[in-house]
């Protein structure tokens, strides 16, 4: 047999090298094959969205803030035009655009369930942000046992999150957390007239019986704050499963409303002064750097 030249050799020494490299990663747990998956990158939040739609319930339309028992669209914390709130409308797009590329399809006395109708509203109008404030009414039942189910609550979120995706995939989301509705009760019980307002059918279920003390009443209001809790945990939680979403991490509920917040007419709803302060909190949740989510 011919003995192998030098060279020969040495392409041998290259090769066999190579192959005691792969064998020796492979030996201690060495991974050569390229990832199939690399995770999607976050997209950057826009701050300065260029149109607003709004959705919700009788807070988003200004309820009692200017007279009793009548919506005042104009002091809304998120489209309103009245320079006493400074909007988040105003506060993003300026008082003339604001007028203009603006809309509120916010409904008093809606609940979760009424939320996907006022989506499927808001999309006509490609609004580049979403503002959500839902939940006070599906608290404020008749009794506990007629507030909507956390699971419901949960199914009528997503729905509606899932059907705006559809349609405007790249459509920002501020959700504001749901009131305590026992703060605004424990406020607003030093006030007669607001009490004898409350009897009209105003969120029975935590303010019925506003002077009631009892064991009963206690848990009666205690379920309802519960509640509360519950749906704030939900928006969270469905929130932070959508890239394109912010919750204010319970600001809203954690907001310690005073009687100077509070309409005057019913001591319930928020007033002008009120309004103006949801307006800050979205404001700083909207405008707020980084990755901001329900988590």
């Amino acid at each position: 047999m011919r003995k192998p030249s030098h060279r020969s050799r040495a392409a041998l020494a290259v090769t066999a090298a190579a192959v005691l490299g792969v064998a020796g990663c492979d030996a201690v747990g060495g991974d050569t094959t390229a990832p199939t998956h690399r995770p999607r990158p976050t997209p950057s939040w826009d701050v300065s969205p260029s149109s607003i739609a709004a959705v919700g319930d009788s807070i988003t339309r200004g309820f009692d803030a200017c007279t009793v028992l009548s919506d005042c669209p104009e002091v809304s914390w998120a489209t309103g035009t009245n320079t006493e709130v400074d909007s988040l409308a105003v506060r993003l797009l300026g008082r003339a655009r604001a007028a203009e590329r603006s809309w509120n399809y916010a409904v008093t006395g809606a609940r979760m369930a009424d939320l996907p109708g006022q989506i499927a509203q808001a999309v006509v109008k490609r609004p580049q942000l979403v503002t959500v404030m839902v939940g006070a009414n599906d608290a404020c039942r008749s009794s506990t046992s007629a507030m909507t189910p956390v699971a419901d609550f949960r199914a009528g979120f997503q729905d509606a999150l899932t059907s705006l995706r559809r349609q405007l995939p790249k459509t920002q989301v501020y959700v504001a957390s749901v009131p305590n509705l026992k703060r605004l009760w424990s406020e607003g019980r030093t006030n007669a007239l607001g009490k004898q307002i409350w009897k009209l059918g105003i969120c029975p279920s935590m303010l019925g019986d506003a002077d009631a003390l009892d064991s009963a009443a206690t848990l009666r209001r205690d379920t309802v704050q519960k509640r509360v809790e519950d749906y704030n945990k939900v928006l969270k939680e469905v929130c932070a499963k959508d890239r394109r979403c912010r919750f204010d991490q319970n600001a809203v509920y954690d907001y310690r409303f005073g009687t100077d917040q509070l309409s005057h007419w019913d001591w319930f709803h928020p007033s002008v002064n009120g309004q103006a302060r949801l307006a800050e909190i979205a404001y700083r949740t909207v405008t707020a750097k980084g990755r901001l989510t329900g988590t």
